[in-house]
């Protein structure tokens, strides 16, 4: 019973440990100052350019604009943006 409470311990521990870790774990999308970034307002509106819809998320994720949404072909999109450029730096799309 010791060995298998101290390995769940471990393994609790290593697990507060990694979470925050895996928290932060986005893109790095730029090293500017926020005073160089784009507003969210001309963010939001180069996102519906590039052909974006229905956003259900819009966000400052670290150094990046962050959104979950849909593309224009209706497909589920979590997207990174370069807050200063506005261009893609990762996008997961289904």
């Amino acid at each position: 019973m010791r060995t298998l409470v101290a390995g769940s311990l471990a393994g609790l521990i290593a697990l507060g440990t990694l979470a925050p870790l895996a928290a932060v774990a986005g893109p790095t999308c730029t090293t500017e100052t926020k005073d160089k970034w784009m507003t969210e307002d001309a963010m939001k509106a180069k996102v519906a350019e590039m052909g974006y819809q229905k956003i259900k998320t819009f966000k400052v994720s670290g150094s990046c604009y962050e959104i979950y949404g849909y593309t224009k072909d209706n497909k589920k999109a979590e997207v990174y943006f370069n807050p200063v450029t506005g261009a893609v730096v990762k996008s997961e799309i289904d």
